[in-house]
């Protein structure tokens, strides 16, 4: 039988996976604004044009306007031959959003040959990963920081679940099966999987090797360490060094590849990782 290795999907020009990321680059499209978690690191408040960090955005888009995107960019002599992947991140999260499925269908449709790439917290994973699956989904990155719910219940504040919010150990521990079982599920379909940890220095630590361990049990193919960037309720938290973020990826290497070139994006980035363009300039 064959295993969730031997159905992964061709990652070659993928810059977060497989392919060179100097010269491969992507595309995000914000087109979904709401979220159903509070992670304690996370705010979407502002938007400055020089910040580059998840959940910031400069303006959301409707699915139109997401493939209006996509062709201005395909047309560009400067972005139109290195973009190879078309994702969503955000700002919120696309699960819980609708818009999110909708420019899947509509890009997919019309440019099959760009890989559909999704960033996700995971809760609704395990319900809406057959519907990617059918959309032609080619890699998806989960977010898991901890597979302790005490722990998680010191990174998120609650999360919204079929009409319910929940917070503390119940919220952690309802996020966290659903981030194993939509991991496994996604697996099983081809897709190829890259689990984001942000490492919150005092708070989940000793969580790393353990989720990169049952990622890979899993079917997860790399496993990305972000420092955390303070904000929000986790403000006062001094984020890793660079030597500390660098030791941490180094050991984890013994249990599953680590991808090491994170420029922690906005969610609507376009050019190549660490080199985004403003789509004006590129035209």
């Amino acid at each position: 039988m064959a295993t969730a290795c031997d159905m992964r999907k061709n990652v070659q020009g993928h810059p977060c996976f497989g392919g060179n990321h100097n010269k491969n680059g992507r595309i995000h499209l914000a087109v979904a604004p709401r979220c159903n978690i509070k992670c304690g690191y996370c705010t979407r408040r502002h938007d400055c044009a020089n910040e580059s960090r998840p959940g910031v955005t400069s303006k959301i888009l409707t699915p139109r306007e997401a493939l209006a995107r996509v062709r201005e960019v395909k047309e560009s002599p400067v972005l139109g031959p290195i973009i190879k992947v078309v994702g969503i991140a955000g700002p919120g999260d696309p699960l819980a959003n609708e818009e999110t499925f909708e420019t899947f269908r509509l890009v997919g449709n019309e440019f099959p040959d760009l890989m559909l790439c999704m960033s996700t917290n995971g809760l609704l994973l395990p319900e809406k990963i057959d519907f990617l699956h059918n959309l032609g989904l080619h890699s998806l990155t989960v977010t898991l920081n901890t597979l302790d719910p005490e722990v998680g219940a010191r990174i998120y504040g609650h999360i919204l679940y079929h009409g319910r919010r929940y917070t503390g150990v119940e919220a952690a521990r309802i996020l966290i099966a659903n981030q194993l079982a939509g991991i496994e599920r996604a697996a099983r379909h081809g897709m190829t999987i890259k689990v984001n940890t942000v490492l919150i220095p005092g708070i989940n630590d000793d969580q790393v090797p353990l989720i990169g361990s049952k990622v890979r049990e899993l079917g997860a193919f790399v496993m990305n360490i972000m420092p955390l960037i303070p904000q929000a309720d986790l403000a006062h938290i001094v984020p890793p060094s660079p030597e500390a973020l660098e030791t941490i990826r180094t050991a984890n290497e013994k249990i599953i590849g680590q991808f090491k070139h994170c420029r922690q994006c906005r969610a609507d980035a376009v050019g190549l990782i660490g080199r985004d363009v403003k789509l004006a300039e590129a035209v």
